[in-house]
């Protein structure tokens, strides 16, 4: 424990207004709040996946800045605790990013994304077995 400080000893006064910590250049977002939970789509509006956790990076000057987007199977996760496996996660590098908005926006198209692979096999193997199934509700 630290010791405590008299009002004679800190090294401001009481009233002060405490200096502002510099801020890093680019974007600063809240993770929670702009990222987490919100909708990836790519370059065509197509959505890609769900934001469900991040990979961050700390640099030598302690700025901690993202490094990749994380989706993956955490619905269990949420309901049992823990964390899935580190392979189970797909991840879309930050660089391919564009936009954040209400929708997080990619750069690029989403078909060679490796996320996509779960529900292009889904929509191959599942959904396109059922009748109309293979084309748009007209």
């Amino acid at each position: 424990m630290s010791p405590r400080l008299r009002r004679h000893e800190r090294p401001f006064p009481p009233d002060a207004q405490l200096p502002h910590p510099p801020r890093p250049a680019g974007l600063v977002l809240d993770a929670r709040l702009h990222l987490l939970d919100r909708q990836l789509d790519d370059v065509d509006g197509t959505p890609v996946m769900t934001i469900d956790d991040l990979e961050l990076e700390t640099d030598a000057d302690g700025v901690t800045t993202v490094v990749h987007l994380l989706s993956g199977p955490v619905l269990a996760t949420r309901i049992f605790g823990g964390r899935p496996p580190r392979d189970r996660w797909h991840r879309v590098a930050w660089r391919h990013v564009a936009d954040v908005g209400t929708v997080v926006r990619l750069g690029i198209r989403g078909d060679g994304l490796d996320v996509l692979w779960v529900e292009r096999w889904l929509r191959d193997h599942v959904i396109g077995r059922i009748p109309g199934g293979r084309h748009a509700p007209e």
